[in-house]
Formats: structure tokens, sequence, C-alpha cells
């Protein structure tokens, strides 16, 4: 299936946005591109370190840089960083160049797939679901705000995510074989 435009997901960290991402684009004929590993690559450093040189503010700004510059390429699929939504300027871009694809996933599902991950800077504290509920409790209103679908991840296989995305973006007026 080819959908027009480009799609960007959204979420909270863990919710499978890269994952998801790299299987949508192939289904959709489109390339994929992560923000975060774009940052990375252009900096030559991982998160983590961006983090402690220059805190989660100059993060920020590297990373409103990056999706300026990503969401107005044609034909992408975009996966997010969690905080990605916290800037007007970031929601601007998404909401206005493509489609937006909110992955919800719950805090339980969030710290069962982050357990292990040290590179998450944010979850780098004695009481990571106390983070997490809080980043949610935040974030989850700006998800919805710039998301044009909601897709729940939880105790689903990435193939049934992708295919669940697919059928709903066939059914989105302008979207579909008809209007290729």
């Amino acid at each position: 299936m080819k959908v027009p435009g480009s799609v960007f997901l959204v979420g909270p960290m863990g919710a499978g946005k890269s994952t998801i991402g790299r299987q949508l684009a192939r289904s959709l004929g489109k390339t994929f591109v992560d923000s975060d590993r774009e940052i990375e690559a252009r900096t030559g450093v991982d998160i983590p370190l961006i983090f402690e040189l220059e805190g989660e503010e100059g993060f920020r700004d590297r990373e409103q840089d990056v999706i300026a510059e990503l969401s107005s390429r044609p034909d992408i699929v975009l996966a997010t960083g969690g905080g990605a939504v916290l800037r007007e300027a970031n929601r601007h871009h998404l909401g206005g160049r493509g489609t937006v694809i909110y992955l919800k996933t719950s805090v339980d599902q969030q710290l069962a797939r982050t357990a292990h991950d040290r590179k998450r800077p944010l979850l780098q504290t004695e009481d990571p679901r106390a983070r997490l509920e809080a980043l949610m409790q935040v974030r989850e209103p700006l998800y919805r705000e710039i998301s044009d679908l909601v897709v729940e991840t939880d105790g689903c296989t990435v193939k049934d995510v992708v295919r669940r995305i697919i059928r709903r973006l066939e059914r989105q007026p302008g979207v579909g074989p008809a209007h290729v």
C-alpha cells in the first residue's frame, strides 16, 4: 500500500516507535528515519552524553533543528523521541507536514521495555515508575493534541501494530489505493 506524504510517530519511550517505524516504512515503501539516531549521527556522540554536557535544554534545541529538517522530507516514516512534543515548533512541524500517529502504551509496558536500557537519561533515577508517570502526565495531552491516529501497542506484536496502522490509514480521508 502506498500512503501519500510522510508519517510521524510520537509517543513515550518504550512505545515501539523505532521498531514499529522501521517495519511500517518497509510496508508503505517509505524511508525510515529516527530523529534520535539522526542527532547521534550528526553529533558523533550518544544522547546520554549530550544530556550530560548540554542538559535537556541543549538536547531539545538539537532535536528541534533535526525535526524541522526531517519533517520537511517527502515520503518518510519518522520516529521521534518521547519528548519531541514538548516544543511547540516540533508540534507545528509534525502536525502540519504529515500524518501523526500516537503509539500509546502503559507505564507498566514502558518499564518492561526499558528495564535494562541505560541509554535513557530521563530514567536514570531512583524511581523510574514515578518519572514515567510524571512524564506521561505532561506529554499525553500533547501527543493527543497533534495526533491523527492513536494506536495502542501494549501486548501487541510489531506486525499486529503495523497492520492496524495500515488499516486505519486506509480509512483516513484522502489516503489509500483509490487516492494514489
